[in-house]
């Protein structure tokens, strides 16, 4: 019995579909029952076999509930990276509060002992198992039935698992990953994931670009709660993806700006091609709403930082940004806007009437169902990917080749985008009914401090701006770009740093020897208690894995 409970102990942290984890707890009861009572195992129960509920189910019927995970784990897991991004700070007391880890560089460190913390591990979760072999299992689907449309989709979800897991955690499991002959599994090198990031995609694009079969809107459409079924939205997705796999190959030798920039010329065309998810607002335990929202209250002790207010009240590129009072809070009095020292203890050395609103846009936490400020709203459109962020890509690459012209011209493009998607998103909620003017929007772009001639043109002008239109929802691509330029590097055309305010913690957490972070610890309660011989092969369980470069961000 014993060794029973502990093989169900084993199955239950594994990256299986909870239909194939079923299966496995009824076999191995099955064979414990068989043992204790000499039956026949094979005429005593068919664990296959569910007379209540319904064997196969349609391809389509997988896909809404991967769809909301894309959307809401990085939002989970924003939390705490964006403390390693100064996006903002945790005023809670608690033992994960930023100066006792995330705002230090640091982790939860889970033990054995004192059991699993999975703080900054739900994208390892869903990648592995909300998506996992449900993914699978509708991809095998699709092709069977030539619904060449839902393949794609699903190709395309599998190519983002792995370039976000990559680029959170480094080494991941791909090549051994939903093995269910497995009991632990080796990890592969963030190349691999990388390469296989690409394959997927193309397969996609491939797929989606394709009529015949059993294509269908309809179909796809009846459970696509992204793109409704449009095939051709997916497929410019798709090459957003590749985009911003290939810009993130900027330190090395391989990177090609004018694949990135082709295929961000394939993405998205205007605003209106964006990735935005709307939440239903229906269920009555929430987890259909938007995480960022006041009613799943996941913020109320949150702050913005002096680095992201800095970026836009003048301090750092020299002109008050208009998005400014859509997108951040003011002080309680409403009329100054403060952002928290990551390097200081709570709201020292700010006055009660100084200190900045929660993100929500009050004073205390907001009632369940109350409107929200900007993203922080039961009712907005969530962003999953925006015409802003991919110009800001494209704007970097083809300043990487010298192309300046061009490069003005997308970094300009992504400004008046993003000015047009914050007044769209306030508008969604009403809590903010101002929008910004047109006059507002051009007299702070064509401010040569903030849009000079192409000459003029920096990687500290274009940086800055793709970090303001993408605070707050884009956590991965920000920390991304942040590791790419190492956190502080001097942009040698402007003189200052690429991220200009961005200042390191001075206290470091207690593991990281002195180094900034460079990587989430793969999920407590899978990897380090189950797979702990997978973990030790790439130096996982060092307790400074956290500050170990990435692949891609080195030469």
């Amino acid at each position: 019995m014993t060794t029973l409970i502990r093989v169900c102990d084993r199955l239950r942290s594994l990256p299986f579909s909870r239909q194939q984890m079923n299966k496995r707890y009824m076999a191995l009861t099955t064979a414990f029952l068989c043992l204790t009572s000499a039956c026949n195992p094979d005429s005593f129960l068919d664990v296959n076999t569910n007379p209540n509920a319904p064997q196969v189910v349609s391809a389509n019927l997988y896909l809404a509930p991967m769809i909301h995970w894309m959307v809401t784990s990085p939002q989970f897991d924003g939390r705490f990276v964006g403390h390693y991004n100064q996006e903002w700070v945790s005023t809670s007391t608690l033992s994960s509060t930023p100066w006792a880890s995330w705002g230090k560089m640091g982790h939860d460190a889970g033990t054995v002992a004192v059991g699993a913390v999975d703080n900054g591990a739900q994208q390892w979760r869903d990648v592995y198992w909300s998506l996992g072999q449900n993914l699978i299992d509708m991809n095998t689907k699709a092709e069977a039935e030539q619904r060449w449309d839902l393949l794609g989709v699903g190709q395309v979800l599998k190519a983002w698992g792995w370039q976000t897991l990559a680029d959170l955690h480094g080494e991941i499991i791909v090549k051994e990953a939903i093995d269910q002959s497995k009991f632990s599994f080796a990890y592969d090198s963030q190349e691999v994931a990388y390469v296989e990031t690409r394959r997927l995609l193309g397969e996609a694009i491939t797929n989606l670009q394709r009529t015949d079969g059993a294509v269908d809107p309809v179909y796809l459409g009846r459970t696509d709660k992204l793109f409704n079924g449009d095939r051709t939205r997916w497929l410019k997705y798709a090459y957003g993806l590749m985009a911003i796999n290939l810009s993130h190959y900027s330190n090395k030798a391989n990177y090609n700006p004018v694949q990135v920039i082709a295929n961000v010329d394939k993405s998205f065309s205007s605003t209106a091609d964006e990735a935005l998810f709307v939440f239903p607002n229906a269920s009555t335990d929430n987890t259909d709403r938007n995480f960022s929202g006041p009613t799943r209250g996941n913020y109320p002790a949150y702050r913005q930082t002096q680095f992201i207010v800095g970026l836009m009240d003048g301090t750092q590129l020299g002109v008050a940004d208009p998005r400014m009072p859509n997108m951040l809070v003011p002080d309680s009095l409403g009329t100054t806007y403060r952002g928290l020292n990551i390097n200081t203890l709570g709201f020292s050395p700010l006055t009660t009437p100084q200190q900045p609103r929660n993100p929500y846009g009050y004073v205390a936490t907001p009632a369940s169902g109350a409107a929200g400020h900007y993203l922080f709203s039961d009712k907005v459109k969530f962003p999953v990917m925006t015409y802003a962020q991919l110009q800001f890509i494209k704007a970097e690459a083809a300043y990487r080749m010298g192309d300046k012209a061009p490069a003005l011209a997308a970094y300009r493009n992504g400004i008046i985008s993003h000015f047009a998607f914050v007044n769209a998103r306030n508008a969604e909620d009403g809590f903010r009914s101002a929008q910004i003017t047109t006059a507002e929007r051009d007299a702070y772009l064509n401010d040569p401090l903030i849009s000079p001639t192409a000459a003029g043109l920096t990687l500290t002008h274009i940086m800055s701006q793709k970090y303001i239109a993408q605070w707050s929802w884009a956590h991965n691509e920000i920390w991304m770009d942040l590791r790419r330029f190492h956190y502080v590097d001097v942009d040698p055309a402007s003189g200052r740093q690429v991220f200009p305010g961005f200042v390191p913690p001075i206290n470091l957490y207690v593991d990281n020897g002195g180094k900034l972070v460079q990587r989430m610890r793969p999920r407590f309660n899978s990897e380090y208690v189950w797979n702990r011989e997978g973990l030790a092969t790439v130096g996982g369980l060092d307790v400074a894995y956290h500050t170990k470069p990435l692949w891609i961000t080195l030469p």
